[in-house]
């Protein structure tokens, strides 16, 4: 009797499926390879994959029009769907209300806020402009004078420009910022001086910097970064604090249960160590947050958002 019945225990065991996951997920970067988006997606793919929270994830690229080209296709395409996801963030934020998109993220569910990264004002290590107020001075003397190559306009870059301007005593209306669709773009602007300064995120500059090529005069964030000598804005006497945030959604239509299982899903990798590790290794802050408490902070980002964006002369 005890063989016949562990016979039918083991039967029973190889029956079963090995792991019982809860999603196979399907992740959205509307952004081209490489970039910030790009890369929080696939960190996230690994941080599912490796924790065994889910069995498979696969990532997608739709690029164009600050991620709102990406955002439309995934709000129209995936309704009801949990195991879709897109990345979005700041960016984002500034490119809806720019471009006048007709997809907001009120059109998708939004699940948390991930990450945090401060952002970095450059020059040239040719340039003249040794510190940040040697930059502010020029600035103030002709602000047309002063070139800055960023990203998308109405990005994060653009709207830090602006309050940089804005902090100054400049009319940030007079600001003479050059958005660049790449990267890339901007960074050989930069290298080759064709611009007075940069703005980007520190891990778009940080090989630059740390290889001498590019002078570091200022981050954004409310604190330095840890191991590189630069202040932040609001030591350097600029009274602007900011990081561009990056977040994840689902898609619309999910009931209250699918929403809670999506979360419950990326809580539990925001709090791995695979996660953990990685955002030490990309130097992201982790600045996790969901549920109420992150849409009442999208909705006062927004709104803030759209202010800068007024005063810069991108949103009438």
């Amino acid at each position: 009797m005890k063989k016949f019945t562990l016979g039918l225990i083991a039967a029973a065991a190889i029956a079963m499926p090995a792991v019982a996951f809860a999603a196979d997920y399907k992740i959205l970067a509307p952004a081209a390879p490489g970039g910030g988006w790009d890369q929080t997606a696939r960190t996230i793919q690994s941080a599912l994959q490796d924790e065994g929270i889910s069995g498979s994830v696969q990532v997608m690229n739709v690029p164009g029009a600050g991620g709102t080209i990406g955002l439309a296709q995934f709000a129209n395409q995936t309704k009801g769907d949990p195991t879709q996801l897109i990345v979005g963030g700041y960016v984002m934020v500034g490119a809806i209300l720019t471009n006048n998109a007709p997809v907001t993220l009120k059109d998708v569910t939004p699940i948390a806020r991930l990450t945090g990264e401060s952002e970095a004002i450059v020059v040239p290590a040719s340039s003249d402009i040794q510190t940040l107020d040697d930059l502010i001075a020029k600035l103030k003397a002709d602000p047309g004078a002063v070139s800055w190559a960023g990203g998308s306009a109405g990005g994060t870059d653009h709207i830090a420009v602006g309050l940089i301007a804005k902090a100054a005593g400049v009319d940030p209306t007079r600001i003479n910022y050059i958005a660049y669709s790449g990267g890339g773009e901007a960074l050989a602007a930069i290298l080759g001086a064709q611009v007075t300064a940069g703005i980007s995120g520190w891990g778009e500059f940080e090989s630059q910097v740390k290889a001498g090529t590019l002078r570091l005069l200022a981050v954004s964030g409310d604190k330095r970064i840890e191991g590189v000598d630069a202040p932040t804005l609001t030591e350097a006497g600029i009274d602007v604090v900011l990081q561009n945030w990056r977040m994840i959604a689902a898609a619309p239509g999910l009931t209250d249960e699918q929403k809670a299982a999506v979360t419950a899903d990326i809580k539990k990798m925001a709090e791995s160590p695979t996660w953990q590790k990685a955002l030490a290794d990309k130097g992201w802050a982790d600045t996790y947050l969901d549920g109420d408490a992150f849409a009442a902070q999208l909705d006062k980002d927004i709104a803030a958002t759209e202010g800068v964006l007024r005063d810069i002369g991108l949103v009438k």
